[in-house]
């Protein structure tokens, strides 16, 4: 069986204007805010700079993250990405460069890292509140 990831991710503007989505397909749908193919709101305030994203394996848990954060004050967003991402790099960037053109500086090197252990911590709380929920269902 194929395993599936899903994306909750902030995209922002060169002025921080944000936007949270959701997807099962990150790179296609980063690309499109780039290009601006999508319309609507990051199109409008050209949100196309992804600066935070977080992976699930399981749809309802990406979806509720999407909730959560969209119902998060601006304040509060900022504080997320700040945290994982102080410096808001567009994450993307290095995805349309050839490889052989692009060197990880160390900054986003420590980063990386960062991101790799959040998801980790992530997904075990996530594991865990599911294993209660279904304990709680018996």
């Amino acid at each position: 069986m194929k395993e599936h990831s899903y994306f909750v991710y902030i995209v922002a503007s060169r002025s921080r204007n944000l936007y949270v989505g959701i997807t099962g397909r990150l790179i296609p749908r980063i690309h499109e805010h780039r290009s601006g193919s999508y319309e609507g709101y990051s199109a409008k305030y050209r949100c196309n700079r992804l600066v935070y994203y977080e992976r699930y394996q399981y749809v309802n848990s990406a979806i509720a993250r999407e909730k959560q954060l969209k119902g998060w004050r601006r304040d509060k967003k900022l504080w997320l990405i700040e945290r994982m991402n102080p410096a808001w790099i567009d994450l993307s960037e290095r995805w349309w460069k050839p490889v052989a053109l692009y060197k990880w500086t160390p900054e986003e090197r420590r980063l990386a890292e960062l991101r790799r252990r959040y998801q980790v911590n992530m997904e075990r709380s996530l594991a865990a509140d599911q294993k209660k929920d279904a304990e709680g269902e018996d």
